[in-house]
Order: C-alpha cells, then structure tokens, then sequence
C-alpha cells in the first residue's frame, strides 16, 4: 500500500511530542528527501552509555546518511566505526544488559558482528550472533521491554537465544520501544497490553501505520541517548 505522507508526517509528530512527554530532548535533524530511508535514524548508529558506533548500512543507498548522524553524536559520545567490507543496520542491534544481540539479516553480516566485538570487548560487553528468519531486522521482531523480558516473534527467532524471560507475540506487534517509565506500542500489540500490565509495564500505543508500510518500526525513527 502506498504511504499517505500527510499521515505519516502527523504520526511522526506525534511521536516526537510523545517521546518530548516523557521527558526526552529531541533533536530533529535536516530533512533529506534524496535519502527517504533516513527517517529510520536507528540504523544508521548504535548508541551505548560508553561510546556509540556509527555503522555501515546493509543498503548501499542508505550509506549516505551517515555524515549527518556522525555529526549529531560526535558531541554526546567517542565514536566508533564499523567499516568495510562488514554492513551493520543498527535496526539488528538488540541490546539487554551487557549483551548486544546482532541479528544475522539481509542487511548485517558476520563481519559486523566482529568488529562490534572488538570494539566493544574494553567495555565489557558480550556479542551474540542471532539468525534471523523472514523479517527485515532483528528488531522487527523482537525487543526489550524490561531488562528480563522480551516480546518476540518465535518463528521468525528462536527465544530460547536470549536466555531470560519472553512473551511470544505476532510479528506485527514485536517492535516496542522502551523509553524510562513506559513501553510504547504499534496498534497490533493492543491484544498483549494485558499481560505486558501484568508483569509491571505501563503500555502506550502509538500509531505508526504509515511508516509501518515501509517495514519502519517505533524503534526505527529515534536513536535514544542513555543518560
């Protein structure tokens, strides 16, 4: 289906007056109509309370975003950088504690999960290679909710990797990001809310339809900057 721009621009709003609610400063960067893919920010960088890693986007049309997100990290974090010949999308960056997830996906590929270990073996953090099956990211179709649970899409990932505690959701639903206080949430997951409540969450929807046609999820439009 095509995406209503319109929409799509009134959602993206929305969601930044969200995340500024919530008590997050936003920062809004250059439009880039040559690069429509750069509305994904996520991508483009990992970001971690140590340093963050700029990295090589998997769809060569995609790398010319990463001039712009290295100059808006360079003042907020030491910047490392992932290099040829690996191809990393930060979208296949799970992290839960000191392990860093790395999907295996038409857009990362083992060297990436490599350089991440070198790069990122000083501070202590352990990298675990995850396939992926049938879905564009690793978070396509799992992430964090908590730092002992997750919501996962089992056939498209074998839970069993993460080691901790999962809820098993459809595909649509698996993509939430978890701010400070509460879990925001695609339309889809409005049937797991329910049980996400019963294990502490607070829950929000948002309504990311529009981007959603372009296989972007809520984690795909924000990199959030630990404190």
């Amino acid at each position: 289906m095509p995406i209503d721009i319109g929409r799509a621009r009134r959602q993206h709003a929305e969601y930044q007056r969200v995340l500024a609610q919530h008590g997050y400063e936003v920062i809004e960067l250059p439009e880039a109509p040559e690069l429509p893919d750069s509305v994904f920010v996520e991508d483009a960088a990992v970001v971690l309370p140590e340093c963050a890693v700029i990295t090589r986007p998997g769809a060569p049309s995609r790398r010319g975003e990463i001039a712009t997100i290295r100059a808006a990290l360079a003042p907020f974090r030491e910047l490392q950088e992932i290099i040829e010949p690996a191809a990393l999308d930060g979208g296949d960056v799970l992290l839960l504690g000191r392990r860093l997830f790395v999907g295996w996906s038409t857009r990362t590929n083992p060297a990436a999960v490599e350089q991440l270990r070198a790069m990122l073996s000083p501070f202590d953090y352990e990298v675990v290679a995850v396939r992926v099956n049938a879905a564009l990211h690793l978070k396509s179709v799992a992430t964090a909710v908590a730092d002992d649970l997750i919501v996962v899409d089992s056939k498209a990932v074998d839970p069993a990797v993460f080691g901790t505690r999962f809820v098993d959701v459809s595909a649509d639903a698996a993509n939430m990001l978890r701010l400070d206080d509460v879990v925001l949430c695609p339309p889809p997951a409005a049937r797991y809310i329910g049980r996400l409540e019963g294990e502490g969450l607070s829950m929000q929807l948002l309504d990311n339809t529009e981007l959603a046609k372009a296989e972007g999820g809520l984690t795909c439009c924000s990199l959030l900057i630990p404190h």
